[in-house]
């Protein structure tokens, strides 16, 4: 179980900066009982406080924040973080693009919004995106921290308030799952229906052999299979295979 150090939320505050860290990225391989998280929000005195709650936690740490989109997707890259936590806005920019460029760049990293909108629309285009969790900034900093953990263990967080605004939407709107599979998904689902290994598909697309698990674990999650011959038979079912190539 985890410990906690007391510390005030907002008692403390770093330099204002794009992004700050004091964190070296680990060794590839090296193995860690610790979530590693990056924050994205423009508002640094909720970022940095959130950074030093967080941190109270014993096996949470928060090795970089970042205050614009672009340097959070820079620090996403460099830190290779387990999860990141994102506004809905950033200044001026739209926290969802980025979340769909980490989505589909930065497989390994689990996506969390954290933000004051609480809208549908929003909420929506943030699970869509790629978010695995979806939580409102007046969320308790334990209720933060959970879902933290919860996402880094690939499971979804939406409070249930939240969600049962959701369902009539869903239910009345409902979504083809080759609508939530990014491009490179799609690739990947294509190439495992033809029978190729990680290993094949990574020589075919150029990427790593971990981030061909990556994109394979979204696609089963996505497709709720549990298996990759599970998936190609859902997505053989659903008409997302076997069209003219």
């Amino acid at each position: 179980m985890a410990t906690r150090k007391p510390v005030d939320w907002f008692g403390r505050c770093a330099g204002a900066g794009a992004v700050t860290t004091d964190h070296e990225q680990p060794t590839a391989g090296t193995p860690t009982a610790t979530v590693r998280v990056v924050i994205v929000d423009d508002h640094l005195s909720f970022s940095e406080a959130l950074r030093y709650a967080l941190g109270a936690d014993s096996d949470i740490d928060v090795v970089a924040t970042a205050a614009t989109l672009r340097a959070g997707e820079h620090a996403v890259h460099d830190h290779q973080p387990d999860v990141a936590i994102v506004d809905h806005r950033v200044g001026d920019e739209d926290g969802v693009g980025l979340v769909r460029s980490l989505h589909e760049n930065e497989p390994r990293t689990r996506l969390l919004m954290l933000t004051a909108t609480t809208d549908d629309s929003t909420i929506l285009r943030a699970l869509e995106a790629g978010c695995a969790g979806y939580l409102v900034k007046d969320a308790p900093l334990e209720a933060v921290a959970d879902a933290v953990r919860a996402v880094a263990r690939g499971d979804a967080v939406v409070p249930p308030a939240l969600l049962s605004r959701l369902l009539p939407r869903l239910r009345s709107q409902p979504q083809r799952r080759a609508d939530l599979l990014t491009e490179r998904e799609l690739s990947i689902l294509d190439l495992l229906d033809q029978g190729q290994s990680n290993a094949a598909i990574a020589a075919e697309l150029t990427i790593s052999v971990n981030t061909v698990r990556n994109h394979v674990q979204n696609v089963l999650t996505k497709l709720g299979a549990h298996s990759k011959l599970e998936a190609v038979a859902r997505a053989r079912a659903s008409g997302l295979l076997g069209q003219p190539r």
